[in-house]
């Protein structure tokens, strides 16, 4: 195996040849690359069937046909998607997984159906597919970066199978442990998938035993993708026991001790470089928490469909799903129909009724509120502004919007309409102006303005107030220290009362009480970051995001 696409390849031949290896976890973005190896992975002899990260229970699972069963008078379910032959699946989309799916196609893999899954991941750096599913594919494979002649021969299913005994050594799995602990592997079931991709190899290759060259293949497709840490010598010289002679003859056949330089150069040849280097650094390579990406609102108007629940809710404005409450209600109708016989048409009761419910992932809008007044503002300016491309940056991926709202003199403006354009950001955000008075009852006010504006838009709005917090102009325009605290705060719980999220990050050299005061008022987030630079700022809204 020389590159990425003879161990795909690979990595598809031992899943013919075992499919209890669960399947791959392919990060890759659409280009030949991936459709090669889609194609490819068409020549495995199972059918083929295509998911889809948003399906819903009754497709995955089946459930009532409401219409044959009125029909025919008698009670008939549909197949869900998993209910079928083994089949290699296909899930478009992975890091966007629900729950759910994620939950029963792991169970799926648990019980050994003979199901293949094929995992397809387009995330960023920060999206990827929950471990919990991944833990149970054998293969992490990545063709980001590989172009047309990249792309080697397809390779067709293999005849070979394990219904022969592929005979392994005994000291095979403590090596492969060995490995995995040098290579700071926690999962237990990576061990376990080594080994069965050391079976299936040695099959691929018409051996009856495990050899190195299986063991060395095995560590490389299975342990090496899941490596936390590079592989360290063992200082430790542990002799071996000593075997009485009437045993040695008896003793099965051991590989031979592997070279660090043997395991070393098979995890550096499947790693990424970019990989390698977190590595190095001992960075951690799983950050991702897919927290940005839109905000989840259930509700029972608009969005995407949700499965209907019995949520047992007295609210008027509530919508009963009449087809989930007549499947609901069917199982039951021959007991309760002998119960009452007198009573006519269907038996439905209170427990029955199901209530429609459905997912909103709205995109979310960052209001940066900036105090642009004193001496501090050029600096206080320039790093929001920073913030602000740098949060910008990812915003296609995240779905966010920002804007931008100025308070100084006596009144606030807004200087940036909520955009997802890095262009237009930086040509508005090339000259602020600065100096003058805090009105910062002014700038809550054009923020909460906003946000109502944006919120009826569909739109989830999160205010970030960047100030030192020595409001003076209140409300009216007078200079007057102590009404505009009183104003700020009044702002402040109008804010908070329209549900708007809200952080409030202290720029000041000093922490004041007054900002945690209003951070209070608000019901967000109080952080003191003095001489925070633009990476502190996105950072530090971020983590708040995600919590």
């Amino acid at each position: 195996m020389t590159d990425a696409w003879d161990r795909a390849m690979t990595a598809l031949a031992l899943l013919a040849i075992d499919p209890m290896l669960g399947g791959i976890h392919l990060r890759a973005r659409a280009g030949p690359a991936r459709q090669a190896f889609v194609d490819a992975a068409a020549s495995l002899p199972h059918p083929a069937l295509r998911l889809h990260p948003a399906m819903s229970p009754e497709q995955i699972d089946g459930g009532v046909d409401l219409t044959a069963t009125l029909q025919h008078g008698a009670l008939t379910q549909t197949r869900g998607l998993l209910d079928r032959a083994p089949s290699i699946l296909t899930l478009a989309m992975a890091e966007r997984v629900e729950p759910y799916l994620a939950a029963r196609l792991g169970a799926s893999l648990d019980a050994q159906d003979g199901h293949i899954l094929i995992a397809m991941d387009e995330g960023l750096e920060d999206e990827t597919v929950p471990e919990s599913l991944s833990d149970r594919l054998a293969f992490q494979l990545h063709l980001d970066g590989l172009a047309m002649g990249d792309i080697g021969k397809i390779l067709l299913a293999p005849k070979q199978s394990l219904t022969k005994r592929i005979s392994a050594p005994d000291d095979s799995i403590e090596l492969l442990v060995d490995v995995a602990v040098r290579l700071g592997i926690r999962s237990l079931r990576a061990v376990g998938f080594a080994l069965r991709a050391a079976k299936a190899h040695a099959a691929l290759n018409d051996r009856n035993a495990v050899t190195e060259e299986d063991i060395h293949t095995a560590i490389a497709l299975v342990l090496a993708p899941r490596a936390t840490q590079l592989p360290t010598e063992d200082t430790q010289d542990t002799p071996p026991p000593d075997i009485p002679e009437d045993q040695a003859s008896q003793t099965p056949e051991s590989l031979p001790d592997m070279p660090d330089e043997m395991l070393l150069d098979a995890v550096q040849a499947v790693l990424p470089t970019d990989m390698l280097d977190k590595l190095q650094t001992g960075q951690n390579i799983r950050t991702g928490s897919g927290a940005g990406a839109g905000a989840r609102k259930i509700g029972n108007r608009r969005g995407r469909p949700l499965p209907a629940r019995n949520t047992r809710t007295t609210r008027s404005d509530a919508r009963v799903d009449l087809m989930a409450t007549l499947r609901a209600a069917l199982p039951w109708q021959t007991i309760r129909k002998q119960a009452r016989p007198d009573h006519k048409g269907a038996h439905i009761r209170p427990s029955d009724l199901r209530h429609k419910r459905y997912q909103n992932l709205s995109d979310r809008l960052l209001i940066f509120t900036v105090d642009a007044s004193g001496s501090a503002a050029i600096a206080r300016l320039g790093e929001a502004k920073g913030a602000v491309e740098l949060l910008l940056g990812q915003a296609y991926a995240r779905r966010d919007h920002v804007a931008l709202v100025a308070f100084r003199g006596t009144e606030a403006e807004l200087l940036l309409p909520p955009t997802r354009s890095l262009v237009q950001t930086k040509r508005r955000l090339a000259s602020l102006p600065g100096g003058g008075a805090t009105p910062l009852a002014a700038g809550l006010e054009a923020a909460q303005e906003l946000a109502d504006v944006c919120a009826r838009k569909g739109l989830t709005p999160v205010v970030v107030l960047l100030t030192d917090g020595r409001a003076n102009i209140a409300r009216d325009g007078t200079a007057d220290r102590a009404q505009a605290a009183s104003d700020a705060q009044a702002v402040a719980r109008a804010l908070r009362g329209s549900g708007t999220q809200s952080i409030v990050i202290d720029t000041g050299n000093r922490p004041t009480s007054g900002l945690r005061d209003l951070a209070d008022a608000l019901g967000g987030s109080y952080l003191a970051l003095p001489r925070a630079d633009a990476q502190q700022l996105s950072r530090a809204v971020d983590a708040q995001l995600a919590s």
